[in-house]
């Protein structure tokens, strides 16, 4: 347990705690506000980021598990937050914030501190985190804390479309067939780059009905999976996307095969595109979708920490989506 206080007087604050389910609506307003005002200090005065939706932050909070962290004011208030998630060697932190009239009081940097300090006790060998590229402010954060900017994440959408025939979901195996395509998941990601595992991921998207996995085989074996999300981002909105979450494929040749289920889930989902986040070592990837006619939507630069940076594996393709 730590007590911040610096120079401006700023109220102390008392952390990290364990997040809660039932502090979503407070965990929303500190969102929301927090980065408001980031998009106003970049020049977008007209921008509201508006809340995140209600089983989204159960998400976030389950996958972070431990690593779900918030600070509190002298009143019991939220005044930051950091969503640590670990999924084997893999470690990243978002969503994380800090309250407004908290900022500049060296609460930040405490909570990016406290999230590298669980991940190394965890074990992680990857350690990163994404921002946006435009502000310099938070690359210049980060970067004092240990952090080196990488490639961009560009976000991709391409439009849902029928194919001839219909993807095959985990979410409508039987409970034994899902287990253990469940297992032969977590052997496919850790064959494909070692240490990685998105099992909890899988069973909580599944258990949330937040979405399902897309399943692709070459013969008998599992040959690729896809995470994706087809509740909505954004708290009332309606099924506008269907975000891929993770993706892991054997080998390049599952490329295609992939995008195509994934079209087609999402246009049996009642969503009318899909959402692909693809990090800037996979140009060939990037090269392909915007030959299918994706459309670039938003860029995010991802940053890890010195020593912990991820690899790419040596064939195939491991997508892993650095926000919620």
């Amino acid at each position: 347990m730590v007590s911040v206080r610096n120079w401006r007087s700023t109220p102390p604050v008392e952390g990290p705690f364990a997040a809660r389910i039932d502090e979503i609506g407070a965990l929303n307003a500190v969102f929301s506000d927090a980065f408001t005002e980031r998009y106003r200090r970049d020049g977008m005065a007209g921008v509201r980021v508006p809340n995140l939706n209600p089983q989204v932050w159960r998400y976030a909070i389950e996958d972070a598990a431990g690593g779900a962290m918030i600070w509190r004011d002298t009143r019991g208030g939220i005044a930051a937050f950091n969503m640590v998630h670990r999924s084997g060697v893999e470690g990243w932190m978002g969503p994380l914030a800090v309250r407004m009239e908290h900022q500049g009081s060296g609460l930040g940097k405490e909570i990016v501190e406290r999230g590298v300090s669980w991940l190394q006790r965890e074990g992680a060998s990857v350690i990163g985190l994404e921002t946006m590229p435009r502000t310099m402010d938070n690359i210049g954060f980060y970067s004092r804390l240990g952090f080196a900017p990488g490639r961009l994440t560009i976000t991709l959408t391409l439009e849902a479309a029928s194919a001839d025939r219909g993807p095959e979901l985990l979410g409508r195996l039987s409970l034994r067939d899902r287990d253990d395509h469940v297992a032969a998941a977590r052997e496919l990601a850790n064959n494909a780059n070692r240490g990685y595992d998105f099992t909890r991921e899988i069973e909580l998207t599944d258990s949330l009905a937040l979405g399902d996995t897309v399943l692709l085989r070459q013969g008998s074996a599992l040959a690729g999976f896809a995470l994706c999300h087809t509740a909505p981002l954004v708290e009332g909105r309606s099924r506008e996307e269907l975000r891929v979450l993770k993706l892991v494929l054997a080998d390049d040749s599952q490329v295609e095969p992939m995008i195509r289920a994934l079209c087609d889930y999402a246009k049996r989902s009642g969503t009318r595109r899909v959402a692909f986040r693809v990090q800037g070592e996979y140009d060939d990837l990037y090269r392909r979708l915007m030959a299918m006619g994706a459309r670039v939507r938003w860029t995010d630069l991802r940053m890890s920490l010195a020593g912990h940076a991820e690899t790419r594996p040596p064939r195939g393709v491991v997508l892993s989506n650095w926000e919620i």
